[in-house]
């Protein structure tokens, strides 16, 4: 069984955690490493293929893409709740293959739909899952006690979990993930569905674990879920990785500032529109997407009022202009000739029906 670490740990006691996966050189080791990492499903559907990662301990790791991308099956394969069809990957220095035991040990995960028992209350069910991971009664008292007052549940956590809203339910989801202190926590898009206020709440709770030394990797569609949290982001698309680095170091790959532009008119003067702007000097792209164009410039502010008359010479008037520095969508765009947000919103239109 795992052993159960110190929790609520202090600057000291972090480094100390930390350390415990430094080489010979100081150098802080990969916590979680893929290589070549590949899944297919039947009919021959390539969910994951060829997937690198190198995640450092101590660091949040943000999973980005659209619903289907091959997210929660990369995170399901390193969390040993899927095989893996061909590559390999570690967690801690463990083989997720050869030694998955000694993998759950280290790791807690939080799927999407959680894994709470609604007819127990949030206790009980924290007390079971110190059980399991081997703690006597008086820990898993203690440790949930912790884990109580730290997420915030004192207000609910003696009532049956069917009560909870969705954002308590995700904060006590969290709680069982780490109640044994894993090296590692997976959280499969922890913020699905929950109103601002609850996500903004739970992305508290996410940056408090990081400062206890848990290495957390993060899946998630919401482009300011990864902006805001992630240390770094991979982005990905159809089962590959199409961009990785910082958010800032993503946003680099996009000069200039972006502007959006719709027309009274659409149609082809949409087309129209877009051929004119790109023969200007200070245009370093231009392309049409959702209905709109949307161009890449150097100078946004400076370059916008010759943009106006410009288009308002040729009688194609705007009906809204949209400027702004670039973002990790500009980057998902770039990378993969769409935008997350369209594709998204595509998505849930079409689920609603």
């Amino acid at each position: 069984m795992p052993e159960c670490r110190t929790a609520g740990l202090e600057p000291a006691v972090l480094t100390n955690r930390i350390s415990e996966f430094e080489d010979d050189k100081g150098r802080i080791m990969s916590m979680i490493t893929a290589r070549k990492l590949s899944k297919t499903f039947a009919r021959k559907v390539r969910a994951v293929d060829g997937v690198d990662l190198e995640i450092e301990a101590g660091e949040i790791f943000g999973f980005l893409g659209p619903n289907g991308a091959g997210k929660t099956t990369t995170l399901r394969m390193l969390a040993t709740l899927l095989p893996i069809d061909s590559g390999e990957a570690t967690i801690a220095g463990f083989s997720v293959q050869k030694q998955p035991h000694e993998v759950r040990k280290r790791l807690g995960y939080v799927g999407q739909a959680g894994g709470a028992d609604h007819l127990a209350t949030g206790r009980e069910d924290l007390l079971l899952q110190g059980k399991l991971y081997g703690m006597d009664a008086a820990g898993a008292a203690t440790r949930a006690a912790e884990l109580v007052t730290a997420l915030d549940l004192t207000d609910f956590i003696d009532r049956r979990i069917s009560t909870y809203s969705g954002g308590q339910r995700r904060r006590l989801h969290v709680a069982l993930g780490i109640m044994h202190r894993p090296d590692v926590l997976f959280l499969d898009e922890p913020t699905s569905g929950l109103d601002p206020q609850n996500r903004a709440n739970l992305w508290e709770q996410i940056r408090k674990l990081r400062g206890t030394g848990t290495t957390i990797f993060l899946t998630t569609h919401y482009l300011e879920e990864a902006d805001v949290l992630a240390d770094r982001i991979a982005i990905m698309d159809y089962g590959k990785i199409v961009a990785e680095g910082t958010s800032k170091e993503l946003k680099q790959q996009i000069s200039g500032d972006s502007i959006v532009i719709s027309l009274k008119n659409d149609g082809a003067n949409l087309q129209k529109a877009a051929n004119l702007l790109k023969q200007q000097s200070y245009v370093r792209e231009a392309s049409i997407e959702a209905e709109q164009v949307r161009l890449y410039v150097k100078d946004g502010a400076a370059v916008l009022p010759d943009i106006i008359r410009l288009l308002d010479g040729e009688n194609l008037a705007a009906r809204t202009i949209a400027l702004s520095e670039p973002t990790l969508d500009d980057v998902f765009l770039r990378k993969t000739g769409r935008s997350l947000r369209d594709t998204e919103a595509t998505k849930n239109n079409g689920e609603r029906k």
